[in-house]
């Protein structure tokens, strides 16, 4: 039996699928641009954009003008984000900080933690966090990660010293 998509190849369709918040779509070209996943998508100009992209990679932020190949094996999934209204309160190991970016990486909830970060090979850092936003509710962190915040996230950093 043949899928929809392989019945619209024989019928001189070239419908390729893509996912909007869980919702699939179609498209007949092989680029959609940003502009265009926001239109097909009803998603209001406020909210960002992102491309879902599989772990250890990062998810791409999708501007209006970035123009994204549908042709890839696979099916494209885009999520949206209302935006933060910044600075967001974050809570790093009980105590409250204040921070102005959407990204927060490994080595900055660290110094929130310690004052400072020390790379010399004798210390390791274990960091948790949880109630992030949606593309990152919760999970671990390790050197060179980035996460993305929401107000009132918490992390929890323990040093080990491996001497």
């Amino acid at each position: 039996m043949k899928d929809d998509l392989e019945k619209d190849h024989e019928n001189g369709k070239h419908e390729l699928r893509l996912v909007i918040d869980g919702k699939q779509y179609k498209w007949t070209e092989q680029y959609i641009t940003g502009a265009e996943v926001r239109k097909l998508g009803g998603i209001p100009q406020e909210n960002e954009i992102f491309l879902a992209i599989k772990k250890p990679w990062e998810d791409e932020f999708i501007q209006d003008d970035t123009k994204i190949d549908l042709a890839r094996p696979g099916i494209e999934h885009f999520f949206t984000v209302k935006p933060i209204e910044l600075p967001v309160v974050i809570i790093v190991n009980g105590r409250e900080r204040s921070w102005d970016r959407r990204l927060i990486t490994f080595e900055e909830v660290v110094k929130f933690a310690f004052d400072n970060y020390v790379d010399n090979g004798n210390t390791l850092y274990t960091v948790t966090y949880k109630r992030g936003p949606e593309q990152n509710p919760e999970g671990t962190m390790v050197k060179g990660d980035r996460v993305f915040v929401k107000h009132k996230m918490i992390f929890n950093v323990t040093p080990t010293d491996k001497s």
